[in-house]
């Protein structure tokens, strides 16, 4: 199994759902009052590398969870490659990326309870 070692992605803030017409292909942000439903989508962004560096990697992400049958694309969003999966297959994709060597950089508040 090959590793993706140095790659960090993050959970992008908003829920996506595909475009009329375009499933597969092209996406759109729900908007924040929008229903979440089975065909809600989320994204993931690619930390490092970025730029054109990045293309590649988020496909050998694509397959890495193409081999473990979860359903996903990469496409364009706001300029960067993301990797766009369905709502109910987020666990099983960042945990199949963790297993990949890939980092997920999760929000945190700056709030410590301690």
């Amino acid at each position: 199994m090959n590793t993706m070692q140095l790659s960090i992605v993050h959970r992008l803030p908003q829920s996506y759902r595909w475009l009329a017409g375009f499933a597969g292909s092209r996406v759109e942000p729900i908007p924040q009052n929008g229903v979440l439903n089975d065909n809600s989508l989320v994204g993931l962004k690619l930390l490092s590398p970025d730029g054109e560096k990045a293309w590649p990697v988020m496909h050998k992400l694509s397959q890495a969870l193409t081999d473990i049958e979860v359903a996903c694309s990469v496409l364009e969003c706001e300029g960067e490659p993301c990797l766009f999966v369905n709502r109910q297959d987020e666990y099983a994709a960042t945990c199949r990326l963790k297993n990949f060597g890939v980092a997920i950089a999760e929000p945190f508040s700056g709030n410590n309870p301690f």
